[in-house]
């Protein structure tokens, strides 16, 4: 039964976007309440067995010898496998894409517009993410990686905004790209290891000792290049990053918090569960490297989010810098200080977690208002339909009006920005320490991107919250009784964390001290 639990959070969603069928056949597909509680079922099951999986999960363990994992032939003549399983690594990304997941649900409860196509493919982009975070297999990973991208090319070309198409077709082409090059390392390590598999466990045995060359260049800098290509363009990495801004600007507002939630999460995932155990050595080679990017991702992103007048695309701008904060922590993994390596991979591990919960937040709440004003501005654009409202405050004193609404913005915009006591400022400050510990010069700039956090978070909040009420918004309530039920859990999270990050160190703490060693014993 313990190892059932993997199967089910995989392919639960999967039974739901099935079970829709019949009952479109029944009620009709034009009918949304059947489909809705179809998938908030099935991603509230999901989410209670990723809480028991959690209830049981011994992080002291690793993946062979703990009883969550599932191994099984699938094709047999390649050495392929069904090979799931949890460890530190995967467990807070099992846990965030079921929170996530059900409460994007939540989210979409007004969407009316096929709302059987809607509900089905955002049943089976669940079901992809959860296969990849706990997949154990490279081959089976790629599936689930891929399986993940059609779904949500057509949530957000369908049911997006005004250039939804160009937004959808950019999000394809530069994931496919990623894809294609994730496929090339993929092969490379199968037919150069010895024995050919794609065992992820077996790979880290075998995999360092690759000894060929391609075009005059050692194979395993190509393969780790390919590998690196084809999650960068996830994460975003600066200058991979150019695709994120308009997918989310564009996406419905639950399509948005997964993008940013999950989806980015998965490309340092990739690094860290495949590229850093396989290819220790260039880990070491090219962390100088990854620290200078996430540098650049940093204040590039913070400095983007500053020029932002939709608060939509600021959240997705500071995204990018956020996860910046990750990249330069998965770089001190090569720290010879004490505790600088575990402080740096601890802080780029929480903050793929903390992040994925303030940043949904921020989401949800800019849908809240999006879903009154039906406009996301916090300065309208120069070329605003209605000339005399160009260049103009797009709020302004909304905070009187609205109370809650706005105490929960101040609350995440703060969080955001770091501020102690709350979940993002301990992942971060983690990140600063392990960067601090070997690239001194790029952390000290790096920390310029706190103060530039404040900047567009107090900017937004001053236009749109502070001042007199704009007499346009007067008659605005408050939030729903909805609203509230998906932003305060969220909330409690974040502030818990803040506080008691203990939880969180304690389940990724072993499998970051064993790919720790993994990396340092390939000085």
């Amino acid at each position: 039964m313990d190892s059932m639990i993997l199967t089910l959070l995989i392919f639960l969603p999967v039974f739901g976007a099935v079970a829709m069928l019949p009952a479109a056949k029944i009620v009709g597909k034009d009918n949304p309440n059947i489909f809705k509680w179809i998938a908030l079922v099935i991603t509230g099951l999901q989410l209670l067995l990723a809480v028991v999986l959690y209830m049981g999960f011994d992080s002291t363990l690793s993946v062979s010898t703990s009883p969550y994992t599932v191994q099984l032939d699938w094709i047999k003549h390649f050495n392929i496998q069904y090979f799931v399983g949890v460890d530190g690594l995967s467990m807070p990304m099992v846990l965030l894409t079921a929170l996530l997941s059900f409460l994007s649900i939540g989210i979409s409860w007004n969407i009316t517009k096929q709302p059987l196509g809607y509900f089905a493919l955002f049943l089976l982009l669940d079901a992809g993410m959860m296969g990849v975070f706990l997949s154990l297999d490279f081959f089976l990973f790629y599936v689930f990686w891929e399986v993940m991208l059609l779904p949500m090319y057509f949530l957000i070309g369908m049911w997006g905004g005004p250039q939804r198409h160009y937004a959808a077709i950019k999000f394809f082409l530069f994931t496919l790209f990623g894809s294609v090059l994730m496929l090339l390392g993929m092969l490379a390590l199968y037919f150069y290891s010895d024995p050919h598999t794609f065992n992820l466990i077996t790979l880290i045995q075998t995999a360092s000792s690759i000894d060929a060359t391609l075009w005059g260049m050692d194979m395993r800098y190509l393969i780790w290049f390919a590998l690196f290509i084809g999650f960068a363009i996830k994460v975003p990495v600066f200058p991979f990053h150019t695709w994120l801004p308009l997918a989310h600007v564009e996406a419905p507002t639950a399509i948005s918090v997964i993008l940013a939630g999950v989806l980015l999460k998965m490309g340092t995932y990739g690094l860290l569960r495949i590229s850093y155990p396989l290819l220790p050595g260039e880990v070491i080679n090219f962390a100088y490297i990854l620290a200078f990017l996430g540098v650049i991702n940093i204040l590039w992103g913070a400095v983007n989010a500053i020029a932002q007048i939709d608060m939509k695309k600021m959240i997705a701008y500071s995204s990018v810098s956020h996860m910046g904060y990750v990249l330069l922590g998965m770089a001190a993994v090569v720290s010879t200080n004490d505790g600088g390596a575990q402080a740096g991979l601890n802080g780029a591990v929480m903050q793929m977690f903390n992040h994925g919960t303030i940043t949904a937040m921020l989401f949800m709440l800019v849908g809240v208002i999006y879903e009154k004003a039906h406009h996301r501005y916090i300065f309208y654009p120069d070329d605003y339909k209605d000339p005399a409202l160009a260049g103009k405050p797009g709020f302004g004193g909304i905070g009187a009006q609205m109370p809650v609404f706005t105490a929960f913005v101040a609350f995440a915009f703060f969080a955001g920005l770091g501020l102690p006591a709350l979940s993002g400022f301990i992942s971060e400050a983690l990140c600063f320490i392990g960067g601090f510990s070997v690239f001194r010069t790029l952390t000290i700039i790096g920390t310029l991107g706190i103060l530039l956090n404040a900047v567009y978070f107090l900017r937004a909040y001053q236009h749109v919250f502070l001042g007199p009420l704009n007499e346009k918004y007067k008659d605005y309530t408050d939030m729903s009784t909805m609203d509230l039920a998906i932003v305060v859990p969220l909330a409690v999270i974040v502030l818990f964390l803040g506080v008691y990050p203990a939880p969180l160190v304690d389940m990724i703490a072993p499998s970051l001290d064993a790919l720790i060693q993994i990396i340092q014993s390939a000085f």
